[in-house]
Protein backbone atom coordinates (compact mmCIF):
# COMPACT_ATOMS: atom_id res chain seq x y z
CA UNK A 1 0.00 0.00 0.00
CA UNK A 2 1.17 3.71 -0.86
CA UNK A 3 2.19 6.22 1.59
CA UNK A 4 -0.15 8.63 0.73
CA UNK A 5 -3.23 5.98 0.02
CA UNK A 6 -2.36 4.73 3.90
CA UNK A 7 -2.94 7.98 5.17
CA UNK A 8 -6.05 8.15 3.44
CA UNK A 9 -6.88 5.27 4.67
CA UNK A 10 -5.72 6.67 8.65
CA UNK A 11 -7.80 9.92 8.48
CA UNK A 12 -11.12 8.14 7.04
CA UNK A 13 -10.74 5.48 9.71
CA UNK A 14 -10.43 8.86 12.73
CA UNK A 15 -13.35 10.37 10.91
CA UNK A 16 -15.57 7.01 10.53
CA UNK A 17 -14.63 5.84 14.69
CA UNK A 18 -15.95 9.57 15.06
CA UNK A 19 -18.87 9.00 13.79
CA UNK A 20 -19.92 6.26 15.17
CA UNK A 21 -18.67 6.65 19.01
CA UNK A 22 -20.94 9.76 18.45
CA UNK A 23 -23.92 7.72 17.46
CA UNK A 24 -23.30 4.86 19.89
CA UNK A 25 -23.09 7.10 22.56
CA UNK A 26 -26.18 8.86 21.58
CA UNK A 27 -28.72 6.61 20.98
CA UNK A 28 -26.94 3.39 23.24
CA UNK A 29 -27.22 2.71 26.68
CA UNK A 30 -24.38 3.55 29.13
CA UNK A 31 -24.17 -0.60 29.54
CA UNK A 32 -24.20 -1.24 25.85
CA UNK A 33 -21.95 2.08 24.72
CA UNK A 34 -18.69 0.71 27.65
CA UNK A 35 -19.71 -3.28 26.33
CA UNK A 36 -18.65 -2.12 22.23
CA UNK A 37 -16.07 -0.20 23.98
CA UNK A 38 -14.24 -3.10 25.23
CA UNK A 39 -15.04 -5.48 22.58
CA UNK A 40 -13.79 -3.06 19.03
CA UNK A 41 -10.62 -2.34 21.64
CA UNK A 42 -9.43 -5.79 20.91
CA UNK A 43 -8.29 -4.31 17.26
CA UNK A 44 -6.21 -1.87 18.96
CA UNK A 45 -4.90 -4.34 21.32
CA UNK A 46 -4.12 -6.76 18.54
CA UNK A 47 -2.15 -4.03 16.60
CA UNK A 48 -0.02 -2.72 19.79
CA UNK A 49 0.75 -5.92 20.37
CA UNK A 50 1.92 -6.53 16.80
CA UNK A 51 3.84 -2.94 16.85
CA UNK A 52 5.54 -4.52 20.37
CA UNK A 53 6.50 -7.56 18.59
CA UNK A 54 9.20 -5.57 16.43
CA UNK A 55 9.98 -3.09 17.82
CA UNK A 56 12.91 -4.80 20.27
CA UNK A 57 14.56 -6.65 17.00
CA UNK A 58 14.10 -3.46 15.43
CA UNK A 59 16.09 -0.91 17.88
CA UNK A 60 18.48 -3.80 18.04
CA UNK A 61 19.21 -4.32 14.77
CA UNK A 62 19.33 -0.89 13.30
CA UNK A 63 20.92 0.71 16.44
CA UNK A 64 23.83 -2.04 16.34
CA UNK A 65 24.28 -1.65 12.86
CA UNK A 66 24.45 2.19 12.93
CA UNK A 67 27.24 2.26 15.51
CA UNK A 68 29.19 -0.16 13.91
CA UNK A 69 29.31 1.36 10.51
CA UNK A 70 30.39 4.68 12.14
CA UNK A 71 34.09 3.41 12.13
CA UNK A 72 35.39 4.54 15.60
CA UNK A 73 34.78 5.68 19.04
CA UNK A 74 35.53 9.42 18.18
CA UNK A 75 32.48 9.49 16.27
CA UNK A 76 30.32 7.96 18.31
CA UNK A 77 31.03 10.07 20.56
CA UNK A 78 30.95 13.01 19.08
CA UNK A 79 27.23 12.24 17.34
CA UNK A 80 25.80 10.95 21.06
CA UNK A 81 26.86 14.48 23.08
CA UNK A 82 25.59 16.16 19.91
CA UNK A 83 22.32 14.36 20.59
CA UNK A 84 22.53 14.86 24.32
CA UNK A 85 22.76 18.03 24.13
CA UNK A 86 19.76 18.50 21.62
CA UNK A 87 17.77 15.91 24.10
CA UNK A 88 18.45 18.89 27.25
CA UNK A 89 17.52 21.70 25.27
CA UNK A 90 14.57 20.62 24.36
CA UNK A 91 13.47 19.39 27.76
CA UNK A 92 14.02 22.43 29.33
CA UNK A 93 12.20 24.03 26.68
CA UNK A 94 9.02 21.97 26.88
CA UNK A 95 8.93 21.69 30.70
CA UNK A 96 9.31 25.32 30.88
CA UNK A 97 6.73 26.51 28.42
CA UNK A 98 4.77 24.04 30.41
CA UNK A 99 5.28 25.74 33.51
CA UNK A 100 5.19 29.45 31.51
CA UNK A 101 1.85 28.74 30.07
CA UNK A 102 -0.12 27.51 32.91
CA UNK A 103 1.29 30.23 35.33
CA UNK A 104 -0.47 32.59 32.74
CA UNK A 105 -3.70 31.19 32.22
CA UNK A 106 -4.28 29.32 35.45
CA UNK A 107 -6.83 26.81 34.30
CA UNK A 108 -6.90 25.38 37.61
CA UNK A 109 -7.71 28.80 39.89
CA UNK A 110 -11.42 28.43 41.19
CA UNK A 111 -11.83 24.79 41.03
CA UNK A 112 -11.57 24.06 45.01
CA UNK A 113 -10.53 20.96 44.54
CA UNK A 114 -11.07 18.71 47.84
CA UNK A 115 -10.42 15.26 48.02
CA UNK A 116 -13.22 12.83 49.44
CA UNK A 117 -12.24 9.52 47.65
CA UNK A 118 -8.75 9.18 46.29
CA UNK A 119 -9.24 5.32 45.71
CA UNK A 120 -9.07 5.77 41.79
CA UNK A 121 -5.38 6.98 42.09
CA UNK A 122 -4.29 4.51 44.23
CA UNK A 123 -3.13 2.09 41.91
CA UNK A 124 -0.17 4.56 40.29
CA UNK A 125 2.81 3.77 41.76
CA UNK A 126 4.73 7.43 42.69
CA UNK A 127 7.81 5.71 43.76
CA UNK A 128 10.35 9.04 44.50
CA UNK A 129 12.91 9.12 41.61
CA UNK A 130 16.57 8.39 43.20
CA UNK A 131 19.52 7.44 40.99
CA UNK A 132 19.61 4.09 42.05
CA UNK A 133 16.02 3.65 40.96
CA UNK A 134 17.05 5.34 37.11
CA UNK A 135 20.13 3.11 37.13
CA UNK A 136 18.01 -0.14 37.86
CA UNK A 137 15.47 1.05 35.29
CA UNK A 138 18.42 1.86 32.56
CA UNK A 139 20.71 -1.21 33.10
CA UNK A 140 19.81 -4.35 31.96
CA UNK A 141 19.78 -7.81 33.75
CA UNK A 142 19.15 -9.53 30.95
CA UNK A 143 18.55 -8.34 27.30
CA UNK A 144 16.27 -11.44 26.81
CA UNK A 145 13.78 -10.03 29.41
CA UNK A 146 14.37 -6.57 28.37
CA UNK A 147 12.93 -7.84 25.31
CA UNK A 148 10.58 -9.73 26.76
CA UNK A 149 9.25 -5.88 28.40
CA UNK A 150 9.98 -3.89 25.73
CA UNK A 151 12.07 -2.00 27.70
CA UNK A 152 13.29 0.49 25.34
CA UNK A 153 15.93 1.85 27.40
CA UNK A 154 17.70 -1.00 28.58
CA UNK A 155 17.76 -2.55 24.87
CA UNK A 156 19.34 1.29 23.71
CA UNK A 157 21.84 0.61 26.56
CA UNK A 158 22.89 -2.90 25.33
CA UNK A 159 22.24 -2.54 21.61
CA UNK A 160 25.16 0.81 22.56
CA UNK A 161 27.39 -1.95 24.05
CA UNK A 162 26.89 -4.98 21.54
CA UNK A 163 27.77 -1.88 18.48
CA UNK A 164 30.53 -0.64 20.03
CA UNK A 165 32.15 -4.00 20.33
CA UNK A 166 31.49 -5.16 16.80
CA UNK A 167 33.12 -1.98 15.92
CA UNK A 168 35.71 -2.77 17.96
CA UNK A 169 36.68 -6.27 16.34
CA UNK A 170 36.47 -4.94 12.92
CA UNK A 171 36.43 -7.45 10.11
CA UNK A 172 35.43 -10.49 13.10
CA UNK A 173 32.47 -8.98 13.35
CA UNK A 174 31.68 -8.39 9.65
CA UNK A 175 29.21 -11.62 9.63
CA UNK A 176 26.97 -10.30 12.43
CA UNK A 177 26.87 -7.05 11.03
CA UNK A 178 25.96 -8.26 8.43
CA UNK A 179 23.70 -10.48 9.48
CA UNK A 180 21.56 -8.03 11.83
CA UNK A 181 21.79 -5.24 8.49
CA UNK A 182 19.51 -8.24 6.85
CA UNK A 183 17.18 -8.64 9.74
CA UNK A 184 16.51 -4.64 9.57
CA UNK A 185 15.38 -5.47 5.57
CA UNK A 186 12.89 -8.33 7.26
CA UNK A 187 11.63 -5.99 10.36
CA UNK A 188 11.13 -2.67 7.86
CA UNK A 189 8.86 -5.29 5.33
CA UNK A 190 7.00 -6.99 8.55
CA UNK A 191 6.52 -3.22 9.62
CA UNK A 192 5.00 -2.64 6.18
CA UNK A 193 2.25 -5.48 6.46
CA UNK A 194 1.50 -4.57 10.42
CA UNK A 195 0.68 -0.91 8.98
CA UNK A 196 -2.18 -2.55 6.70
CA UNK A 197 -4.39 -2.73 10.33
CA UNK A 198 -3.57 0.85 11.06
CA UNK A 199 -6.87 2.29 9.76
CA UNK A 200 -8.93 -0.12 11.38
CA UNK A 201 -6.81 0.43 14.64
CA UNK A 202 -7.56 3.42 14.37
CA UNK A 203 -11.06 3.52 13.66
CA UNK A 204 -11.27 1.50 16.72
CA UNK A 205 -9.28 3.36 19.09
CA UNK A 206 -11.30 6.49 18.52
CA UNK A 207 -14.95 5.04 18.43
CA UNK A 208 -14.16 2.86 21.79
CA UNK A 209 -13.19 6.48 23.57
CA UNK A 210 -16.07 8.40 22.41
CA UNK A 211 -18.82 5.33 22.53
CA UNK A 212 -17.91 5.41 26.08
CA UNK A 213 -16.48 8.46 27.21
CA UNK A 214 -18.99 11.16 24.31
CA UNK A 215 -17.92 14.31 23.06
CA UNK A 216 -19.27 15.95 26.39
CA UNK A 217 -16.13 14.69 28.15
CA UNK A 218 -14.21 17.56 25.82
CA UNK A 219 -16.70 20.21 26.69
CA UNK A 220 -16.58 20.17 30.20
CA UNK A 221 -12.75 19.98 30.31
CA UNK A 222 -12.33 22.06 27.07
CA UNK A 223 -10.40 24.82 28.74
CA UNK A 224 -7.84 22.61 30.75
CA UNK A 225 -7.66 20.57 27.23
CA UNK A 226 -7.59 23.91 24.60
CA UNK A 227 -5.22 25.67 26.95
CA UNK A 228 -2.86 22.45 26.91
CA UNK A 229 -3.18 21.79 23.52
CA UNK A 230 -2.46 25.78 22.79
CA UNK A 231 1.42 24.46 24.46
CA UNK A 232 1.56 21.98 22.26
CA UNK A 233 0.79 24.06 19.15
CA UNK A 234 3.77 26.56 20.43
CA UNK A 235 6.24 23.31 21.11
CA UNK A 236 5.54 22.88 17.41
CA UNK A 237 5.77 26.16 16.18
CA UNK A 238 9.12 26.24 18.31
CA UNK A 239 10.21 22.87 16.86
CA UNK A 240 9.86 23.68 13.45
CA UNK A 241 11.48 26.75 13.74
CA UNK A 242 14.55 26.03 14.64
CA UNK A 243 14.51 23.34 12.55
CA UNK A 244 14.06 25.44 9.57
CA UNK A 245 16.86 27.79 11.20
CA UNK A 246 19.12 24.42 10.85
CA UNK A 247 18.55 22.68 8.14
CA UNK A 248 16.03 25.61 6.01
CA UNK A 249 13.02 25.42 4.12
CA UNK A 250 13.16 21.54 3.60
CA UNK A 251 11.92 21.23 7.21
CA UNK A 252 8.42 21.82 5.92
CA UNK A 253 9.37 18.50 3.52
CA UNK A 254 10.47 16.84 6.61
CA UNK A 255 6.60 17.97 8.60
CA UNK A 256 5.03 16.52 6.06
CA UNK A 257 7.49 13.10 6.42
CA UNK A 258 6.55 12.33 9.48
CA UNK A 259 2.63 13.70 9.38
CA UNK A 260 2.02 9.90 8.75
CA UNK A 261 3.75 8.66 11.97
CA UNK A 262 2.91 11.29 14.21
CA UNK A 263 -1.31 10.95 13.03
CA UNK A 264 -1.10 6.90 14.23
CA UNK A 265 0.58 7.80 17.51
CA UNK A 266 -2.18 10.83 17.85
CA UNK A 267 -4.91 8.20 17.08
CA UNK A 268 -3.28 5.03 19.26
CA UNK A 269 -1.78 7.33 21.86
CA UNK A 270 0.89 5.25 21.69
CA UNK A 271 4.90 6.94 20.31
CA UNK A 272 5.90 2.81 19.49
CA UNK A 273 3.25 2.19 16.93
CA UNK A 274 4.91 5.72 14.66
CA UNK A 275 8.18 4.26 15.78
CA UNK A 276 9.10 2.26 12.30
CA UNK A 277 7.17 4.89 10.13
CA UNK A 278 9.26 7.08 11.54
CA UNK A 279 12.89 5.57 10.53
CA UNK A 280 11.71 5.02 7.48
CA UNK A 281 10.55 8.40 6.73
CA UNK A 282 14.04 9.86 8.20
CA UNK A 283 15.83 7.96 5.56
CA UNK A 284 13.36 8.86 2.77
CA UNK A 285 14.17 12.32 4.14
CA UNK A 286 17.42 11.97 3.72
CA UNK A 287 18.96 11.35 7.22
CA UNK A 288 21.62 8.62 7.00
CA UNK A 289 20.61 4.90 8.61
CA UNK A 290 23.39 5.46 10.90
CA UNK A 291 22.18 8.38 12.62
CA UNK A 292 18.57 7.74 12.22
CA UNK A 293 18.94 4.56 13.70
CA UNK A 294 21.17 5.97 17.04
CA UNK A 295 19.53 8.99 17.56
CA UNK A 296 15.55 7.96 17.43
CA UNK A 297 15.58 4.75 20.36
CA UNK A 298 17.59 7.12 22.16
CA UNK A 299 14.76 9.63 21.88
CA UNK A 300 12.28 7.30 22.78
CA UNK A 301 14.04 7.61 26.01
CA UNK A 302 14.87 11.15 26.57
CA UNK A 303 13.00 13.03 24.58
CA UNK A 304 9.39 13.02 25.15
CA UNK A 305 8.98 16.50 24.97
CA UNK A 306 5.22 16.76 24.75
CA UNK A 307 4.93 14.30 27.91
CA UNK A 308 7.69 16.64 29.25
CA UNK A 309 5.59 19.56 29.23
CA UNK A 310 2.47 18.03 30.22
CA UNK A 311 3.69 16.78 33.43
CA UNK A 312 4.60 20.83 34.27
CA UNK A 313 1.43 21.66 32.98
CA UNK A 314 -0.48 19.04 34.92
CA UNK A 315 1.34 19.19 38.17
CA UNK A 316 0.70 23.49 38.72
CA UNK A 317 -2.85 22.52 37.45
CA UNK A 318 -3.87 20.42 40.23
CA UNK A 319 -1.88 22.99 42.57
CA UNK A 320 -3.82 25.89 41.71
CA UNK A 321 -6.68 23.75 41.66
CA UNK A 322 -6.11 22.86 45.38
CA UNK A 323 -4.93 26.77 46.31
CA UNK A 324 -1.61 25.73 46.74
CA UNK A 325 0.64 28.25 45.62
CA UNK A 326 4.16 27.61 44.56
CA UNK A 327 6.97 30.17 44.51
CA UNK A 328 9.07 30.84 41.65
CA UNK A 329 11.80 29.16 42.93
CA UNK A 330 9.98 26.11 43.80
CA UNK A 331 8.59 26.01 40.28
CA UNK A 332 12.52 25.81 39.17
CA UNK A 333 13.08 23.47 41.50
CA UNK A 334 9.92 21.40 39.96
CA UNK A 335 11.80 22.12 36.73
CA UNK A 336 14.79 20.57 37.76
CA UNK A 337 13.17 17.16 38.71
CA UNK A 338 11.21 17.23 36.21
CA UNK A 339 14.34 17.28 34.02
CA UNK A 340 15.59 13.93 36.35
CA UNK A 341 12.38 11.71 36.78
CA UNK A 342 10.88 12.31 32.80
CA UNK A 343 13.75 10.35 31.80
CA UNK A 344 12.66 7.13 33.17
CA UNK A 345 9.05 7.17 31.46
CA UNK A 346 9.59 5.21 28.46
CA UNK A 347 8.33 1.86 28.83
CA UNK A 348 6.08 2.59 32.32
CA UNK A 349 2.70 2.38 31.56
CA UNK A 350 0.56 5.47 32.10
CA UNK A 351 3.88 7.15 32.49
CA UNK A 352 3.21 10.79 32.96
CA UNK A 353 0.54 10.24 35.67
CA UNK A 354 2.85 8.29 37.54
CA UNK A 355 6.11 11.18 37.00
CA UNK A 356 3.25 13.48 38.00
CA UNK A 357 2.32 11.28 40.77
CA UNK A 358 5.82 11.55 42.35
CA UNK A 359 6.51 15.37 41.85
CA UNK A 360 2.80 16.00 43.48
CA UNK A 361 4.48 14.02 46.43
CA UNK A 362 7.96 16.16 46.25
CA UNK A 363 5.79 19.24 47.22
CA UNK A 364 3.10 18.18 49.24
CA UNK A 365 0.28 18.75 46.89
CA UNK A 366 -2.47 16.02 47.18
CA UNK A 367 -1.97 12.98 45.20
CA UNK A 368 -5.73 12.69 44.92
CA UNK A 369 -5.87 15.87 42.58
CA UNK A 370 -4.48 13.37 39.91
CA UNK A 371 -8.51 12.19 39.78
CA UNK A 372 -8.84 15.89 37.85
CA UNK A 373 -7.00 14.42 35.19
CA UNK A 374 -8.67 11.10 34.86
CA UNK A 375 -11.14 11.74 32.47
CA UNK A 376 -9.37 13.51 29.92
CA UNK A 377 -5.93 12.22 30.05
CA UNK A 378 -6.50 9.73 27.21
CA UNK A 379 -7.59 12.50 24.64
CA UNK A 380 -4.42 14.73 26.20
CA UNK A 381 -2.25 11.38 25.61
CA UNK A 382 -3.29 11.82 21.84
CA UNK A 383 -1.66 15.11 21.71
CA UNK A 384 1.57 14.17 23.93
CA UNK A 385 2.36 11.20 21.59
CA UNK A 386 2.02 12.58 18.25
CA UNK A 387 4.62 15.68 19.86
CA UNK A 388 6.95 13.11 20.70
CA UNK A 389 7.26 11.56 17.93
CA UNK A 390 7.85 15.14 15.79
CA UNK A 391 10.15 15.95 18.05
CA UNK A 392 12.68 12.86 17.90
CA UNK A 393 12.06 13.27 14.19
CA UNK A 394 13.23 16.53 14.07
CA UNK A 395 16.12 15.96 16.35
CA UNK A 396 17.51 13.08 14.24
CA UNK A 397 17.22 15.64 11.59
CA UNK A 398 19.02 18.68 13.29
CA UNK A 399 22.02 15.95 14.26
CA UNK A 400 22.34 14.81 10.83
CA UNK A 401 22.96 18.29 9.76
CA UNK A 402 25.67 19.64 12.17
CA UNK A 403 27.38 16.02 10.93
CA UNK A 404 27.47 17.65 7.52
CA UNK A 405 24.51 15.86 5.67
CA UNK A 406 22.03 17.21 3.20
CA UNK A 407 18.42 16.83 2.18
CA UNK A 408 18.49 17.62 -1.07
CA UNK A 409 16.29 20.49 -2.46
CA UNK A 410 15.74 23.72 -0.06
CA UNK A 411 18.49 22.25 2.77
CA UNK A 412 21.09 24.71 3.73
CA UNK A 413 24.60 23.64 3.12
CA UNK A 414 26.95 22.42 0.77
CA UNK A 415 25.90 19.41 -1.25
CA UNK A 416 28.16 16.73 -1.14
CA UNK A 417 29.99 15.83 -4.94
CA UNK A 418 30.07 12.61 -6.28
CA UNK A 419 33.65 11.90 -5.22
CA UNK A 420 33.09 13.03 -1.61
CA UNK A 421 30.04 10.85 -1.16
CA UNK A 422 32.23 7.63 -2.40
CA UNK A 423 35.04 8.82 -0.10
CA UNK A 424 32.51 8.48 2.81
CA UNK A 425 31.52 5.50 1.55
CA UNK A 426 34.98 3.83 1.74
CA UNK A 427 35.76 4.98 4.94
Amino acid sequence: MKSKSLTTMIIAGLVLGIIAGFIINTVATAETAKTYSQDISILTAIFLRLIKMIIAPLIISTLVVGIAKMGDAKTLGRIFSKTLFLFICASLISIALGLVIVNIFQPGNGINFVAHDAASVAALKSEPFTFKVFISHAIPTSIVDAMARNEVLQIVVFSIFLGCGLAAIGDKGAPIVHMLDSLVEVMLKITGYVMLFAPFTVFAAISAMIAERGLGVLVSAGIFMGEFYMTLGLLWIILVGATFATIGPCAFRLTRGISEPALLAFTTSSSEAAFPGTLKALEKFGVSPKIASFVLPIGYSFNLVGSMAYCSFATIFIAQACNIHLSTGEQITMLLILMLTSKGMAGVPRASLVVIAATLNQFNIPEAGLILLMGVDPFLDMGRSATNVMSNAMGAALVSRWEGEHFGEGCRGKVPQPTETLRSENV
